[in-house]
């Protein structure tokens, strides 16, 4: 559950309603309106290229609306301005870094390169960026463009609402893990929610990685995992065999304003530990991102990791099918070119999009993260 749900919820958690003119666009992309697949590192690169300026501009031309302007496109009264410029400040130096990884292949295809030397040559060629109406790449330039802007508002939103609601978009403490740490071109595979009841998604996925021989990070609710401990023909220890197991609480409900959220968290750990010795790792997920700013003192003292994200792939969102999801998260991989895929493993949509998502990034020159070696 994210935009605009996620502000629903904060309410009904909170008692407050933030005010909101109207929903947001979630960010989309046809990712079939590119005309290449991404079958060689360059390629993928090439495409990567294209979304970091097509971003960059629209974050660009985001910085010339004053204050009430910016409130009005994000459609809200009121605006945390100081967080947004700082969240500003993160993704330039995101992009940049991003930019500066993608032009090492320009040698092999100089599509989307230009002379871009620092932070200041990227933030010039993405003021005037634009994609020619005979270019080979015009059916996804007006498209491309549109999800930067849609999902530049996605980011912008979550900070204007800080710190009254706290989300995946800053961290507060070095507990807090977002994905800035992996290598270039490195994801790392999650999942909320879980696990499904018996006989659901979660058995899928789970064997469906194991089948490809890989892993991922499930962050299970406590009152969810002691449910199936009692009715589930599958162990729990055979359900995650191979993967890695974190935890969400003990329901899955905001940890910002929840007076008893660290019981949450401490219940759910001991019954994680106990049901999945070989599995559990010691990481905590805010469910919808939400946790208390100054929560940081308390997740070292239990030697717990926080795990946000910055890939959220909507997959909750009844408004996009399988493949709306599976192209979203494709377009930010290339955006961000490492990062943590935050998925939901008790939605059908799994049973597509993971399949999708693995074919058209088989020969891109990505890798995944094992999740034991995380953070």
């Amino acid at each position: 559950m994210r935009l605009p749900l996620l502000l629903l919820a904060t309410a009904l958690f909170t008692g407050t309603v933030p005010a909101q003119a109207a929903p947001l666009e979630i960010a989309t992309l046809d990712r079939s309106q590119w005309p290449e697949a991404l079958s060689t590192p360059t390629l993928f690169d090439v495409a990567s290229r294209a979304q970091i300026l097509s971003f960059a501009r629209e974050l660009l031309a985001s910085e010339a609306l004053d204050e009430a302007a910016l409130a009005d496109r994000l459609g809200l009264r009121q605006i945390n301005l100081v967080a947004i410029d700082n969240v500003r400040a993160r993704l330039w130096e995101r992009l940049w870094e991003n930019f500066d990884h993608a032009q090492q292949s320009c040698a092999e295809d100089a599509s989307f390169c230009y002379a871009v030397d620092n932070l200041d040559d990227l933030k010039a060629q993405a003021g005037q960026f634009k994609v020619e109406d005979d270019s080979f790449y015009a059916p996804w330039a007006e498209p491309g463009r549109a999800f930067s802007r849609a999902y530049l508002d996605e980011r912008l939103h979550m900070a204007a609402l800080l710190p009254d609601i706290s989300s995946e978009v800053a961290t507060f403490s070095k507990a807090e893990h977002n994905g800035d740490e992996l290598a270039d071109r490195v994801f790392l595979l999650s999942f909320d929610g879980g696990p499904s009841p018996s006989g659901g998604n979660t058995e899928w996925t789970t064997d469906f990685l194991r089948q490809q021989k890989m892993n991922a990070t499930f962050f299970v609710i406590g009152n969810a995992l002691k449910l199936r401990q009692n009715s589930a023909s599958l162990a729990p220890e055979d359900l995650y065999r191979d993967q890695c197991v974190g935890v969400q609480g003990w329901q899955y409900r905001s940890h910002s304003q929840w007076v008893d959220w660290q019981k949450s968290v401490l219940d759910s750990v001991a019954l994680a530990q106990s049901q999945l010795p070989e599995a559990y790792v010691p990481q905590f997920r805010p469910p919808y991102g939400q946790r208390r700013p100054d929560s940081g003192e308390f997740f070292e003292s239990q030697q717990l990791d926080v795990i946000l994200w910055d890939i959220d792939a909507q997959d909750t969102n009844t408004q996009l099918t399988a493949q709306d999801t599976s192209d979203r998260v494709l377009t930010l991989m290339l955006l961000w070119r490492k990062g943590i895929i935050q998925f939901h493993d008790a939605q059908p949509k799994v049973r597509s999009v993971l399949p999708a998502l693995l074919e058209a990034t088989r020969q891109s020159g990505i890798a995944w993260e094992d999740c034991k070696d995380f953070p």
